[in-house]
């Protein structure tokens, strides 16, 4: 079965600055969906902010399995009713791919519930990431550990919950450590955070990032059809117990009526 992947981005800093637009002339959106494109189960499209809805249209979000989500510059544009329905995918089932940056994103702090908040140094510094889950699918055919050269420094505290599952730790030359892989679940969505991407340097042309970003998808990507009954709150009336009961005392509803929420 091929996974449709729609990789979302930003696109703020391609078009403005000059540095990040002639190492990525087709976006980072662009170059995300390459590497994925060299997995032939993997179908990939793109969307960005500018697009009307953001491309995040009910259509579009219902043809998609995986979500992968890139903003840096202005989280605060991305319209609060396409967070809702994007969250609303994902507790349906779509999985969902937070990078970088992303991790102060309306959508990511929504399904979080937390501030995500970290250190970050911008510095060029080299970045070796451990692999200590190397049995996860994700970590499917990794080396103990990888390393990039150029990249933006994130360091602990990461004001995140307690993951599921920790599939890698970075180390930088400052010193500091970042849980840089990380997995969620969110209803029936699988969420991945990963920590690489900083937009001014050539992180998303590295074959490492490209084969974690290709396991994480087939992780992420769920076959089971959309569960929209998640949503559901059904008021069981007395007639429909699985057991006889007696009803007893006032209610504020009648058998079927819908409760508040």
């Amino acid at each position: 079965m091929t996974i449709r992947a729609l990789v979302w981005g930003e696109n703020i800093h391609e078009q403005k600055n000059k540095v990040v637009g002639e190492l990525y002339p087709e976006g980072m959106h662009g170059q995300i969906a390459k590497l994925l494109g060299e997995d032939g189960e993997i179908s990939t499209a793109t969307a960005v902010l500018q697009d009307p809805d953001h491309g995040l249209t009910d259509e579009v979000l219902a043809q998609t399995d995986v979500l992968l989500w890139w903003g840096h510059a202005d989280h605060a544009a991305v319209r609060d009713d396409i967070v809702e329905k994007v969250a609303r995918r994902v507790y349906e089932g779509m999985g969902l791919i937070v990078l970088h940056s992303g991790h102060f994103s309306k959508i990511f702090k929504k399904l979080m519930g937390t501030p995500c908040g970290l250190k970050w140094r911008e510095a060029g510094e080299r970045e070796r990431i451990w692999v200590v889950n190397p049995r996860h699918p994700i970590a499917r055919g990794l080396p103990e550990h990888f390393e990039i050269e150029y990249e933006e420094m994130y360091g602990e505290p990461f004001s995140v919950p307690e993951p599921l599952e920790t599939v890698f730790i970075s180390w930088f030359q400052g010193g500091e450590v970042f849980r840089s892989g990380l997995t969620y679940r969110r209803g029936a969505g699988n969420i991945f955070y990963f920590r690489p991407g900083h937009e001014t340097y050539p992180t998303y042309f590295e074959p490492m990032v490209g084969k974690v970003l290709r396991n994480a998808v087939h992780w992420a990507h769920n076959s089971d059809a959309a569960y929209t009954a998640i949503h559901d709150a059904p008021n069981v009336p007395v007639g429909a117990t699985l057991e006889p009961i007696e009803e007893r005392g006032p209610k504020l509803h009648a058998d079927g009526e819908e409760g508040f929420r």
